[in-house]
């Protein structure tokens, strides 16, 4: 619950900076402006996931295990190895982006003229490669207060920077803007980052042979993300092919509903889950237990959270989007209870990831991509706009399976009788309310989001006090 409201409140702010930066970029700069900084942005965030090998997440396990251990020496040693490989990957990352300046010039604008566009890019690369470093040690060390600190000093601190540039500069701003993001970051995080243990020395040879397991796993779940982007990517081709670019936004609008900012909650709690049962990997009986507590909190919070956005899901559209959106409304719900399944798939998909089973992560990761496209492609065609909300249901129910299969029977593991009941009760909500709202009874909406609350308190409180 901590964790909640301490990354609950850095996304937050993340997207208030955000929104802010964009809406002054739309009035000092306009739409060139707003492109630009897209363009950019994609491609920095292409480039470093792809030069990064994913070792954001990867590392976190070798230190929360290392401090599982209480071996404060083997700690220190890990932290050394982190902190390099982030730097050489950082280096790659930047030389890679300095030699491919052309044609990154060439395939993002189909012009020569951004050369040196991307050639400042190379800096935001090394910058933010060096960031993911620290921010994996503060994570593994259980230094979540000061990840938080970090994370929303460097936000509001690039924000700052950013205005004046915008104001002075216009159209020239994009770039050194989105420099001046990673460096506030990589500066902040420097001055908040992890320096409970003194620098250990570690050889070049030893760092190489201690970063080759988490590199080997931040591989695999590159490779899994990039499936999942690709399938997503396939999927957006072929409905704008089928249907036009109208059905696309259509599609974005509602899944962004559906799976980012709902997704919050699940990121926020993941942030102390992950290293904590990347800790107790190797025992059945807490892994167990974890497992089981994470999924009645999840539900407990997700509960009313999905039945108040199915109910206020026109205003909310509305708000965010406009009125030409309304016909998202019935996917948003459907999408809503899919969410259920998807925390529910998600505590237990954690376990592949604090064992270091990359090869099963692929797997799972490649065999989801593929039926969830299979699954939009069936159910637009025969539901339209909706058929995408139920697709996403679908999609994680089998998905749920999937992981249930890897959990239950490849690592022997089961959930509590109590966990499984508060999914059950969740998933009822959900449904609930999705079908009282889809008859046009709202007051009967209203009543179930109200139980939702009362209930979900008294089981937090229950859970904080246990």
């Amino acid at each position: 619950m901590k964790a909640i409201g301490l990354f609950g409140g850095v996304q937050v702010m993340g997207i208030i900076c955000s929104i802010i930066r964009t809406k002054l970029v739309a009035i000092w700069i306009g739409p060139v402006g707003v492109g630009l900084f897209g363009l950019f942005n994609n491609a920095l965030e292409m480039i470093n996931t792809g030069t990064n090998l994913g070792i954001r997440g990867s590392s976190v396990r070798d230190i929360s295990q290392a401090m599982a251990g209480g071996d404060s020496s083997l700690i220190a040693r890990i932290i050394v190895v982190v902190r390099r490989w982030s730097l050489w990957l950082g280096l790659a990352g930047a030389l890679l982006t300095l030699a491919l300046a052309p044609v990154l010039s060439q395939i993002t604008f189909g012009t020569q003229d951004h050369i040196w566009g991307f050639v400042a890019l190379s800096t935001a690369v090394l910058l933010m490669a060096i960031t993911n470093g620290e921010q994996a040690v503060l994570q593994g060390s259980r230094r979540l207060k000061r990840l938080a600190r970090a994370s929303v000093g460097g936000t509001l601190l690039g924000l700052l920077i950013s205005i004046p540039l915008f104001y002075w500069l216009r159209e020239r701003s994009v770039l050194p803007s989105i420099i001046a993001y990673a460096a506030s970051n990589a500066l902040m995080m420097w001055l908040l980052r992890a320096d409970d243990y003194p620098p250990a020395a570690v050889s070049h040879r030893d760092t190489v042979a201690m970063g080759r397991d988490f590199v080997r796993l931040g591989i695999y779940m590159t490779i899994g993300n990039f499936v999942t982007i690709l399938a997503g990517y396939v999927f957006n081709a072929w409905l704008n092919h089928e249907a036009g670019t109208a059905a696309v936004g259509h599609y974005q609008a509602g899944y962004t509903l559906i799976n980012k900012y709902t997704g919050l909650i699940l990121s926020a709690l993941g942030m102390e889950y992950y290293p904590r049962l990347a800790g107790l990997a190797g025992d059945c009986k807490k892994l167990r237990q974890s497992v089981s507590q994470e999924v009645s909190v999840a539900m407990l919070v997700l509960a009313p959270v999905v039945a108040l956005f199915v109910l206020l899901r026109a205003p909310l559209v509305w708000m965010l989007y406009s009125d030409d959106f309304a016909v998202i409304h019935s996917m948003v719900s459907w999408g809503m209870v899919g969410t259920i399944m998807r925390a529910l798939s998600w505590c237990m998909a954690f376990v592949i990831l604090a064992r270091g089973d990359g090869r099963t992560y692929v797997i799972t990761e490649a065999v989801s991509a593929i039926v969830g496209l299979a699954l939009n492609i069936l159910f637009y065609r025969w539901w339209g706009i909706t058929g995408l909300g139920m697709a996403f249901l679908v999609w994680y129910v089998v998905y749920t399976i999937i992981i249930a299969v890897v959990y239950c029977g490849q690592y022997r593991l089961t959930l509590s009788r109590g966990c499984v009941a508060q999914w059950i009760w969740a998933l009822a909500v959900a449904v609930a309310v999705v079908m009282a709202v889809e008859a046009g009874w709202l007051w009967m909406a209203g009543v179930i989001v109200m139980v939702s609350l009362t209930v979900s308190a008294a089981g937090l409180v229950k859970q904080w006090r246990g």
